[in-house]
């Protein structure tokens, strides 16, 4: 039985600051330039860059902002469609409708749990007949894994449609060695308090198309025109992060590979523990790449586990652990319902699946092997595989 004294909370990610930051914070306020811009801005544009191999680097307040950003920049408006996976958090679409464009949602399929190619290629072939190619392609690498970015590439160069690739969740992870966010004409990156590195508020819009980020730095700054006086001849935004901000973001930065690799390692713990038990399954890892493991994710087998995702939610949540479903796909959203969607196999969603079953695990960089086994614990408390659940107060 399941103690009802309660205990210490177990957030599902957490900051994890490394001491580094408030040498950079510091130099900010000594220097009095804690407004947007200065110097940790720039230096945190290039060092970023610098990391996934990019020719440049815009900061911004928000991976939101940076999605924005790109399709502003692609010239997306009224009447357009942008093309997005449906297994990921609003933030992905709603910047679509921010720019008047309708989006169309593409399910996911089962080896990375990220934008199915055969979805894909069926949306493409169809807005082809019809005379309306999306604008862009928003493809969403979820819980730090890459989607299989070859096929989705390929297709979306035979249609000649630019691709912004969302790597909120996965800065950090490679496809084949190439680091993620870095393959389509725009990479994504978010610096949320629950990322794998934060600035608290913040984002990145990445390219190796200089002209289009300074662009983007133009627009993000409230498009102000050259000269003496405040002149605009184009709708801008309050986009641009600020110094004190980038100087977090420098610091936490580089930290980065010691968070990938404690996150990876809090991955392989949960699988060693629990990955024997009836119906868990966790997320794969695709060949030949790396995942950050932002967040273990796994799925449960209501049949063979004899317990349902609900019920393993409620536990947790009475022993003050904090964990999830997966993300609800946008094509279930009220806020987009009678938008267009492409599942994987014309019989079933994969994405709907995947949230029907999905759980995401408390997975900091900062989570102590003690919270880790009280974690297990909980979820072995309920006998999976055995006919009769045990009981919890």
């Amino acid at each position: 039985m399941i103690s009802s004294v309660k205990k210490s909370r177990i957030f599902l990610s957490p900051p994890h600051l490394s001491g580094n930051e408030a040498k950079y914070m510091q130099e900010a306020i000594e220097t009095n330039w804690i407004a947007p811009l200065g110097p940790n801005v720039d230096a945190f544009e290039k060092e970023l860059a610098d990391y996934v191999g990019v020719s440049g680097a815009v900061a911004v307040s928000s991976g939101t902002a940076a999605i924005h950003l790109a399709l502003s920049l692609l010239e997306v408006g009224k009447g357009d469609t942008v093309f997005c996976s449906s297994l990921t958090f609003v933030a992905s679409a709603n910047p679509i409708l921010y720019q008047g464009a309708e989006p169309v949602f593409i399910d996911s399929e089962p080896d990375t749990w990220n934008m199915s190619p055969k979805a894909l290629e069926r949306a493409l072939r169809d807005a082809k007949l019809q005379g309306r190619l999306p604008k862009a392609v928003i493809v969403v690498n979820l819980y730090g894994q890459s989607a299989k970015m070859d096929e989705i590439v390929s297709f979306c160069n035979e249609y000649e449609v630019p691709i912004i690739e969302d790597a909120a969740e996965s800065l950090g992870a490679t496809y084949k060695g190439i680091p993620s966010g870095t393959l389509g004409k725009f990479g994504v990156f978010s610096f949320n308090g629950n990322k794998i590195i934060t600035t608290s508020g913040g984002g990145m819009l990445v390219s190796n198309d200089l002209e289009a980020l300074n662009r983007a730095r133009f627009l993000a700054t409230q498009a102000r025109d050259f000269a003496p006086h405040y002149q605009h001849s184009t709708m801008g935004y309050n986009y641009r992060m600020s110094n004190v901000l980038a100087g977090i973001g420098r610091g936490q930065l580089e930290v980065l590979e010691e968070r990938v690799q404690a996150r990876r390692s809090v991955f392989s713990k949960y699988q060693v523990e629990l990955g024997h038990l009836p119906g868990i399954y966790f997320m794969p890892e695709l060949k030949d790449s790396k995942s950050n493991r932002w967040l273990t994710a796994l799925t449960i087998d209501e049949k063979e586990a004899g317990v349902s995702v609900k019920e393993i939610l409620d536990l947790m949540t009475n022993e003050n652990i904090e964990a999830r479903p997966v993300w609800k796909p946008l094509h279930l959203q009220p806020l987009f319902r009678g938008m267009k969607y492409y599942s994987h196999h014309e019989t079933y969603s994969v994405s709907d699946q995947l949230f029907e079953s999905g759980i995401c695990l408390p997975s900091g960089s900062n989570l102590t092997n003690e919270e880790l086994i009280r974690i297990v614990d909980c979820i072995k408390s309920l006998n999976l595989g055995c006919e009769k659940v045990q009981q919890y107060g």
